[in-house]
């Protein structure tokens, strides 16, 4: 096996990625275009998208590292509308898709358009999050298109196989579709169900954090794989274990904690710079491929398909956010109210991504006549287009759009009053439990050594209260940007004390690399909390 190619591809895709966290476009956007590119300069190799790497061993660990960061009360409390966009609407744009390019292409079965609408139907997890994040969306609109990502493939790829079966003439009936969907669905429901619990007491009994981190990478791959040996959706299981580990995410030793996030960013980062550029680098070869169409012809098919799931989008989006609320007063009660810009911006932020290239690059061959696949070549073109067309002008114009509408974003100072006050609770909670502690005689500690566990508790309940402070109008910082700077720089000069010891031969490596671990944790700590507080 020649490993350059794949070395190219990751190390380039990053090099694209880390630029583009220096310009105004999105890293998707940006890998999608060089990769668009790049298809074409001589002495690229051909990276052909094969389905058999990307579904198992590509979507899993995506999946899974989504779930693990979405918050399941957010996700349970949306429930209804995350469930009409990920399967109501999959299946409606489905069909609505299929039926517009069995009308408009000359030739083209009823089946095979509906294998078309099924491969193009679901919205990209990657893409819609990382573009969502970036642009501040309000927190319920981005919950809406996690978790719409987070289950939408398995009802596509659930319906593609359908089609798939009905196109090559195996003559499934619509009985036997619905049975094998809802078998695939409530399959891999149930499987993430049974491997959840056992995965999770694994996890908190492992002691190494090696070990446990070598089973949190792991975990995607064996849902995935067990749903899948039964015939149920694997997407389902990764995602309902992730969920599940997440949220008791508290219950792991906190070195495993540390290890694991850095190790999850790390692998969303190759994982996710190396599938967009994968998607600009398929123009080669979808183009090369559409045989007896046209230039002309093909522009004009890929204009109209992406029309109708731009619109297809709108006619189930509108209706579905606003006739529930008019038929039930139940749901107005319980969900928070809404007007007609957060369903547009829903609407818009339909973008498709890699699973629906890997799912067309799937479609067979031939049928069982032996004959080939009906217009396979230019729905590869056709997913191909539209996966471009969504990623591009959706992504480029949403945050226009946002703006445009002024629909109001994360409110900084909010949350940090809110986890000042949350700090506070716990704080109090701390200081109790820490004098109940201390009245106990075996607890007994000097009095300088008491005083300091106090102040740590002071120091964390007031760091937080501090971001609320004035800003320094010299720097421009906040009292907490400017504590962090200042700690950083005490951390940095302890260090180079440190080395300068090792050298001296006054310390050995092992001392140094105990000494330097402190001072890491203690800067990793300082970095989370000024990423928290931009993030906010």
């Amino acid at each position: 096996m020649d490993v350059l190619p794949l070395l190219m591809l990751v190390a380039g895709s990053a090099v694209v990625a880390g630029a583009a966290r220096r310009t105004p476009v999105p890293a998707p956007l940006l890998l999608v275009l060089v990769g668009l590119v790049g298809s074409y300069v001589p002495g690229v190799p051909d990276y052909t998208l094969d389905p058999h790497i990307v579904l198992p061993l590509v979507l899993p660990p995506l999946l899974h590292s989504a779930a693990l960061d979405s918050s399941y009360l957010d996700l349970r409390a949306n429930l209804r509308p995350i469930a009409l966009l990920s399967v109501g609407y999959v299946l409606f744009a489905t069909v609505a898709v299929g039926v517009v390019a069995h009308l408009l292409i000359p030739g083209l079965p009823l089946t095979a358009a509906l294998v078309l609408g099924a491969v193009i139907a679901p919205p990209d997890a990657v893409a819609a999050t990382a573009i969502a994040r970036r642009i501040g969306l309000p927190s319920r609109l981005t919950t809406l298109l996690q978790g719409e990502s987070l289950f939408n493939d398995a009802t596509a790829i659930t319906a593609y196989r359908v089609a798939v079966a009905a196109a090559v003439g195996e003559g499934v009936s619509w009985t036997e579709g619905v049975r094998e969907f809802a078998f695939a669905a409530v399959g891999g429901v149930v499987v993430g169900l049974i491997l959840m619990v056992p995965l999770h007491w694994l996890r908190i009994r492992l002691r190494d954090p090696l070990l446990q981190n070598t089973l949190s990478l792991l975990i995607p791959f064996v849902a995935y794989a067990v749903a899948e040996q039964f015939g149920a959706s694997g997407v389902l299981a990764v995602v309902v274990v992730g969920l599940y580990l997440g949220h008791h995410s508290w219950q792991v030793d906190f070195a495993t904690r540390l290890q694991e996030a850095a190790v999850w960013r790390m692998i969303d980062f190759v994982l996710e710079s190396a599938v967009f550029a994968l998607i600009g680098l398929q123009l080669r070869v979808v183009v090369g491929g559409l045989g007896e169409y046209s230039a002309g012809e093909a522009a004009w098919y890929a204009a109209v398909v992406f029309l109708a799931v731009v619109v297809a989008r709108y006619v189930w989006v509108f209706p579905s956010t606003f006739v529930p609320r008019m038929l039930f007063p139940g749901i107005r009660e319980r969900e928070p109210g809404t007007n007609w810009t957060a369903p547009v911006v829903v609407g818009w932020a339909g973008m498709r991504g890699v699973v629906s290239l890997a799912i067309a690059f799937s479609i067979p061959q031939t049928t069982h006549g032996g004959e080939p696949f009906p217009a396979r070549n230019l729905i590869l073109f056709l997913t191909f287009t539209t996966v471009i067309g969504t990623l591009v002008v959706h992504g480029l114009t949403l945050p226009s759009l946002i703006r445009l509408l002024g629909l109001p974003g994360r409110d900084p100072r909010a949350e940090t009053l809110a986890e000042a006050q949350a700090q506070n609770q716990a704080s109090l909670a701390a200081e109790s439990r820490l004098g109940e502690l201390l009245d106990d005689e075996r607890n007994a500690l000097p009095p300088p050594l008491a005083d300091r566990l106090r102040t740590v508790l002071e120091q964390r309940r007031n760091a937080v209260w501090e971001r609320l402070g004035a800003v320094n109008e010299v720097t421009g910082e906040s009292a907490d940007d400017t504590y962090r700077r200042l700690s950083r720089e005490m951390i940095e000069a302890e260090r180079k004390v440190f080395v300068d010891l090792r050298d001296a031969r006054r310390i050995d490596e092992e001392m140094l690399r105990s000494l330097l671990r402190r001072l890491d944790l203690e800067e990793a700590a300082l970095y989370r909390e000024g990423a928290t507080e931009e993030g906010a």
